[in-house]
């Protein structure tokens, strides 16, 4: 599994140590990732996702699962977060549409 975050696609960067002798060694930055279970209001459901720590702030603060997903790009999102997207904006259609024919 690769070391990405699914929400915000995160990956590992490459870059320098530098000691005081300023030599140079190759190392990788890795995002801090957590494995968090997050529910969505709209689907009633919880799901298990790897996350980083930036990216669950950025959840919370956009007002949960679903808020995130919504305002999210596509490109950006991993392939089961755009299945939870469509099934969102499909749910939110449907109770949409029978509050409106009620």
């Amino acid at each position: 599994m690769t070391r990405k975050c699914e929400l915000t696609g995160k990956l590992p960067m490459s870059g320098n140590n530098r000691s005081h002798s300023e030599a140079s060694t190759r190392r990788t930055f890795r995002p801090n990732l957590c494995q968090v279970t997050l529910i969505s209001d709209t689907l009633g459901q919880s799901f298990r996702l790897r996350v980083s720590a930036h990216g669950l702030k950025s959840v919370e603060h956009r007002g949960g699962l679903d808020g995130y997903l919504l305002k999210a790009s596509n490109d950006e999102l991993s392939q089961r977060c755009l299945k939870m997207k469509r099934d969102i904006i499909k749910k939110k259609a449907e109770i949409g549409g029978t509050a409106k024919a009620a």
